[in-house]
């Protein structure tokens, strides 16, 4: 893999940038691979990069149906944030916003992250009761998040009309000056060089139509449209696509091979823990992402992984935290606003 910098466009301007590699491989299926991952988008290409850097697992393919970065990668808000309301979500969200700050460096890619802040316009008193309460919540976990007046929000962004006679008047704003945005798809096509370079391979147009079993019950490999594709570990990362894949393996959840679901793992965490099932065959599920009634039912033994979490901190602790911040009154309340699954009839308004 070539080097990306000033000296290599300048070099290539002279050849008439007749010298440039493809950025990944394009290689036909093995016959069998140590590790399967389903889904080419961004957090499919961050595992097997993660596992092949991080842990030097590098038989691993990745099976994407459509093209590289084609789905809900290719197709977002382009939004870096981590002000999510309850502790789990914080955590790993504050985690992964955590990993931008350099990818751009360690892929040798830019993924033109901008880190410009994230601002929330609050326009009734709904919405100011809800992002008072997520500031709470996140001041609590430790992650940044302010209160601003209409007069600062405008301080931090001149164009913005606060006028009183707007239709929809700016009665504040919560901003997370650490969050911005960056180009998703770039992103993808970062860790699929990366990923590629380490031998990964990345499989396009090969789209898996079900999970594959031995007697008894054990993963063997994926059915695809380009024919059986071995493999032990299969890591399903295919966002809203996911619960379709998993359906036609669901009998695969009852014998403790692995299955990664939804679309808000930590790259980190998602190497580590197929890391960790790979070497030692442990039985582990990773659930995160839309959860709904009777999932811990249907896919059993579930364990929910999250990143830095913390235990309830006492409302004392609580005050520490928020004497200091602008417009922000503790209350008696006020330890109980970031609880996970907390429901309080005298609280704010709960948006989840």
């Amino acid at each position: 893999m070539k080097k990306y910098s000033v000296f290599a466009i300048a070099r290539e301007a002279m050849r008439g940038h007749k010298g440039w590699e493809e950025q990944w491989t394009s290689p036909e299926p093995k016959k069998e691979y140590d590790v399967i991952i389903v889904g080419a988008g961004g957090h499919g290409l961050a595992t097997a990069y993660y596992l092949a850097t991080e842990h030097g697992i590098t038989n691993v393919a990745v099976l994407e149906k459509g093209w590289l970065g084609g789905g809900n990668t290719g197709r977002n808000t382009t939004i870096i944030r981590s002000n999510y309301l309850y502790d789990e979500s914080a955590g790993i969200y504050d985690h992964a916003l955590k990993l931008w700050d350099g990818l751009s460096q360690e892929l040798n890619y830019n993924v033109m992250y901008s880190a410009r802040g994230v601002m929330m316009l609050a326009h009734n008193v709904h919405d100011v009761q809800v992002f008072k309460r997520h500031i709470h919540a996140n001041r609590l976990n430790g992650i940044d998040n302010e209160w601003l007046t209409p007069e600062q929000a405008k301080e931090f962004c001149p164009p913005l009309n606060i006028s009183k006679e707007a239709r929809y008047p700016v009665m504040g704003a919560a901003l997370q000056r650490r969050g911005g945005t960056a180009r998703h798809d770039a992103v993808a096509w970062g860790y699929a060089r990366g990923a590629s370079a380490r031998g990964v391979h990345i499989i396009q147009n090969c789209e898996v139509t079900g999970v594959k079993r031995a007697a008894n019950g054990a993963i063997t490999g994926v059915e695809t449209t380009r024919g059986f594709i071995g493999a032990k570990k299969v890591g399903v990362v295919a966002a809203g696509h996911s619960s379709v894949i998993m359906d036609n393996g669901r009998r695969a959840h009852a014998v403790g091979e692995l299955s990664v679901a939804g679309a808000g793992l930590g790259a980190g965490q998602a190497g580590g823990a197929m890391r960790h099932h790979v070497e030692h065959g442990a039985r582990l599920y990773l659930a995160v992402g839309q959860g709904r009634a009777g999932h811990r039912r249907r896919h059993r033994p579930v364990y929910l992984l999250f990143a830095n979490r913390r235990p309830a901190h006492p409302a004392a602790h609580a005050r520490r935290h928020l004497r200091n911040v602008p417009d922000l009154h503790p209350h008696e309340d006020a330890a109980l606003l970031g609880r996970h699954r907390r429901r309080d009839p005298r609280s704010l308004a709960d948006t989840g």
